[in-house]
């Protein structure tokens, strides 16, 4: 079994892809990692959307400020938060909305459902890195949320069939590295951010 710290430490981000196809079967393989990942009351408020198609690309890096990897990856993964997942769980017996963001403002809403997606990602892009696919997770991009691009932002949940309750969250681009580069990890240092009982 692979070492997860190894996983995580020699994980990069890459921007560069060959011309080269990702396997199905790895694909699958990725996007059931995301599926598997832990999730608050088993709501599972996520959605995953595979896009090899370039159009579509295309139109997802413009949507992402003109980011090239995203069009030139071999496939890119669309995560999607859907906040109608809360009330769609079979949570309602719980009344205290500290437990149950059903309960909460819509903006409590939104801000668990973003939350929650950031489990499968990671587990997305370790499961890709273990498999040699090279990833980069995109944060830049056009939503009703960063109130950037809005036409174009309509146009790509348009073509995503993205109803008002789902929200792009993340974007994963996928590929093979075209330039291997080391690079070094920089982090801040394990006391710096690490502390027994209260910050110091």
């Amino acid at each position: 079994m692979a070492d997860i710290l190894e996983l995580i430490s020699s994980r990069k981000s890459v921007r560069k892809y060959l011309d080269k196809h990702i396997p199905d079967e790895d694909l699958h393989k990725i996007l059931e990692a995301g599926r598997l990942a832990h999730s608050w009351m088993n709501v599972q408020c996520w959605k995953f959307i595979l896009v090899k198609n370039q159009e579509t690309k295309d139109l997802l890096s413009e949507l992402s400020i003109g980011q090239p990897q995203v069009k030139n990856a071999d496939a890119v993964i669309v995560c999607v938060a859907d906040t109608q997942a809360w009330e769609d769980a079979k949570i309602t017996h719980i009344q205290k909305p500290a437990l149950n963001p059903a309960l909460q403002c819509e903006n409590g809403i939104l801000i668990r459902s973003l939350e929650q997606v950031i489990y499968p990602v990671s587990y997305m892009m370790l499961e890709a890195h273990s498999l040699g696919v090279s990833s980069c997770i995109i944060g830049a991009f056009g939503s009703e949320i960063t109130a950037v691009l809005p036409e174009v932002s309509a146009k790509a949940k348009q073509a995503l069939n993205l109803n008002d309750n789902q929200i792009i969250s993340t974007i994963i681009t996928l590929g093979y590295d075209a330039e291997n580069k080391e690079t070094v990890k920089v982090r801040k240092n394990f006391d710096d951010v690490v502390f027994n009982e209260k910050l110091s």
